[in-house]
């Protein structure tokens, strides 16, 4: 047995039309709305053979589809990247705009989240343009210049109390893992650690570096630990680095996620915020706690 589910992005209303024709076009059951307006689900026995062209035909009415089996999406482990996924931004970004490079730093985190680089040489070559800037620049961008991204808290909250584990396991750094981990209430956190001497950035990053292969890394020790299995885990993730994770867990949902990423991803939301991750898995909005 499958699932259809369908969102909208947060703020505006979910057609009830829409999802009526597309219910009936596909055969499916009567449908289950998890959220008013926001979030409906219907059954049916089989993957429709035009599924993507209506995901794409979806998109222009700003309305994610997810298609997925039923009886395994309800996840034990959360595993998520953080920049630009449980977080607004791109933490180097923000301390390159402080450091006056921000242009150009941009530029390499865009290539490289696009896959066009490799992560650990693109990581290496960005902190290096990094050195000497003050290290209390961190507390003043976690400050002013960080946010995060809607639901995330709600999403976290919601599979702890039923049981969960939540893990942030990011390329970016432990100085900003450390206290979005404790804000949105993760259970453990992981990421590459700025070198700093004299209360200064030296250019550099701890060996060695966290990087795709190290999330795929994390998600096996972690999942080893709890006497889980991949399938157990819901990852999610924007960027080329995250490919890995994705495509190990039982779902994989690339949000928000560079085209090159989302075209690799069975589960791709583009409109709706983290908890549309609550939603793939079943729950309904009563159901989520804060």
């Amino acid at each position: 047995m499958f699932t259809a589910l369908l969102l909208s992005a947060p703020g505006t209303r979910l057609d009830p039309q829409l999802a009526e024709n597309l219910r009936s076009a596909w055969g499916g059951a009567p449908l289950d709305w998890l959220a008013p307006g926001e979030a409906v689900e219907f059954g049916m026995p089989k993957v429709p053979s035009n599924r993507w062209d209506v995901w794409a035909e979806l998109q222009k009415s700003g309305v994610d589809l997810v298609v997925q089996k039923t009886e395994t999406r309800r996840k034990k482990m959360l595993l998520a990247d953080m920049d630009s996924t449980m977080i607004e931004q791109e933490c180097i970004d923000e301390l390159a705009a402080e450091a006056g490079v921000g242009e150009r730093v941009a530029e390499i985190t865009k290539r490289a989240m696009n896959g066009e680089l490799d992560f650990e040489g693109a990581l290496i070559e960005r902190v290096g343009l990094l050195k000497d800037l003050d290290e209390t620049v961190i507390a003043r961008v976690l400050e002013s210049r960080i946010t995060h991204m809607s639901g995330g808290r709600e999403l976290i909250a919601t599979m702890k109390a039923n049981g969960g584990h939540a893990a942030l396991v990011s390329g970016g750094f432990t100085a900003f893992t450390e206290k979005v981990a404790e804000a949105l209430g993760f259970d453990e956190h992981r990421a590459n650690t700025l070198l700093a001497s004299g209360g200064r950035l030296t250019g550099d990053v701890a060996r060695p570096i966290l990087g795709r292969e190290a999330k795929v890394q994390a998600l096996h020790e972690i999942t080893a630990r709890l006497g889980l299995t991949p399938d157990d885990v819901i990852a999610v993730g924007d960027g080329a680095n995250d490919l890995g994770m994705l495509g190990l867990a039982g779902t994989g949902v690339a949000l928000h996620a560079k085209p090159v990423v989302a075209e690799q991803c069975e589960v791709r939301v583009n409109h709706g915020d983290l908890t549309a991750l609550l939603y793939i898995q079943g729950y309904r909005k009563e159901m989520f706690t804060i």
